[in-house]
């Protein structure tokens, strides 16, 4: 495993909140023209964070980045810098979609200093900084 640029809390903090108004400001539009047109649908509790974990697998399975992570300069890779699969990408918005609080928690105390919430450790993933001199493949 090389030595990669490890995104820090705060910044992976702020890509998650654009991530959250990005889509639910979407969300909105489309239930709002569904809701215009008469047609009926259903929003339930998990309803958004389904939306999420869809967004963020599609997405971070693709190119290893949310709008949240492209803005900030930060990517998802496996443990040593290459892109990641659906599968993975899967695995990881798992627990940031459905189960964050604990995620964290259990990351920031089982894996202390490693950068890691729980579902990254699951699915062998880290977030980094992909700026300049970042060797994201």
């Amino acid at each position: 495993m090389e030595n990669l640029p490890r995104a820090g809390w705060g910044s992976r903090f702020w890509a998650w909140l654009i991530d959250i108004i990005l889509v639910g400001i979407m969300w909105q539009m489309v239930a709002g023209m569904l809701l215009f047109m008469g047609d009926i649908y259903v929003v339930g509790a998990g309803s958004n964070a389904l939306l999420m974990f869809i967004y963020w697998t599609v997405l971070e399975g693709y190119r290893g980045q949310s709008i949240g992570k492209m803005a900030l300069n930060l990517a998802v890779t496996d443990m040593d810098g290459q892109k990641i699969g659906y599968a993975d990408a899967a695995i990881e918005s798992f627990g940031k979609a459905f189960l964050l609080p604990l995620d964290c928690i259990i990351g920031w105390l089982a894996m202390p200093g490693s950068g890691q919430r729980l579902f990254n450790r699951i699915s062998n993933t880290v977030v980094v900084r992909s700026g300049p001199g970042c060797r994201v493949r």
